[in-house]
């Protein structure tokens, strides 16, 4: 009889989520035999030392790892399964960008040989730096695939190039070197753009097309890239940006000493105290950190608002030039940050409710 604190394979089955079929496979593989089986039954029993080497089991083949990999693993230190789960996950990876590439190519083919209509035609080093720029914006959220994807918005005499997280939204405005054949609005799948930025990058001219289910990067002597289009709704960004409040305070200061007042800022949370003398990187409970005091321009009325520096950071780093401006509309008012001399990248960085615990 078995000892009374082994489980049958039905109990074992349950805690670890693995099915009974798959622990006879893996038993009979070796990768886990059973505490014990009764020699007359047949009956398999698990002890409860194995939980956690089941578990674990069951994760690595869930994420695709070949039981041979999943053996090493298993008898493996913390430091070479982690290289060998890192190296799993790179293939995995190298081979879905692989795959999203070939169905692109699939695509364009199935739709025959007429080519797309012509949305915009941008010079390759600015079209990607813009996707890469704006794209920092993006995020992958369960049920909300659509933040993972690059809004774009063309015409005969722009392309305008948004994204939002929901906590920042970056815009970016080019000029097109050649006119539009029509108008053109859709969301992009972001990955599909970020696999494609290397080759856009190394091409003088990109002409960008509208085909069936998205869109086609056409460039001189290099394959096409397909990028889909993912097909929910985008955010009503018009009714957002309409429903901003009015400045009532404007900050232009060296976006280099801003961002290494950011990262020498040790909490997780980070307040802009606005005055007429210039801009006070601090902590949101002002004894906790040292103030940093910047030099900046400063008009309209003084303020503090407080920012996550997850947030506030990469809006302030994908700004264009030396300096930055910010846009300031009150303590639980979204910031615009822009390029002080003009440049077309525009980005919008939600605050923290100033009650909120730092």
């Amino acid at each position: 009889m078995p000892n009374s604190e082994l489980m049958p394979i039905g109990v074992f089955a349950q805690r670890t989520g693995l099915t009974s079929s798959a622990l006879r496979f893996y038993a009979d593989s070796g990768l886990l035999p059973p505490a014990q089986v009764n020699p007359v039954t047949g009956y398999r029993y698990y002890d409860a030392d194995q939980l956690v080497r089941a578990t674990t089991l069951r994760r690595l083949r869930e994420i695709a790892m070949p039981l041979a990999t999943v053996e090493t693993v298993l008898g493996a230190g913390a430091d070479e399964a982690a290289r060998l789960l890192d190296e799993h996950v790179a293939k995995v990876e190298g081979d879905a960008a692989a795959a999203r590439r070939t169905a692109g190519v699939i695509k364009s083919a199935l739709g025959g040989n007429v080519p797309g209509a012509l949305i915009a035609t941008l010079k390759g080093p600015v079209l990607a730096d813009a996707v890469e720029q704006v794209l920092t914006a993006t995020a992958h959220e369960p049920g909300m695939a659509v933040l993972a994807g690059l809004h774009i918005e063309a015409s005969d005499e722009a392309i305008a190039l948004t994204a939002t997280d929901r906590y920042r939204l970056s815009t970016r405005t080019l000029a097109p070197t050649r006119p539009a054949e029509q108008t053109w609005t859709g969301t992009v799948d972001g990955d599909d753009l970020r696999a494609a930025v290397a080759d856009v990058r190394r091409s003088a001219l990109v002409r960008i097309e509208a085909v069936p289910h998205g869109i086609r990067l056409r460039m001189p002597r290099r394959e096409y890239r397909h990028c889909r289009m993912l097909p929910e709704e985008y955010p009503d960004l018009r009714l957002m940006l309409a429903s901003l409040g009015e400045v009532t305070a404007r900050a232009t200061l060296s976006k280099d000493l801003l961002l290494r007042a950011l990262e020498e800022h040790p909490g997780e949370h980070v307040c802009l105290h606005i005055t007429e003398h210039g801009v006070h990187v601090r902590s949101p409970n002002d004894d906790e950190h040292p103030t940093i005091p910047l030099a900046a321009t400063v008009t309209g009325d003084g303020l503090r608002i407080r920012f996550e520096l997850t947030t506030l950071y990469p809006a302030v780093s994908t700004a264009i030039g030396p300096d930055v401006l910010l846009d300031l509309r009150g303590h639980d008012q979204p910031v615009t940050i822009r390029s002080a001399d003009g440049g077309t990248l525009t980005t919008l960085a939600m605050p923290i409710k100033s009650d909120q615990p730092a």
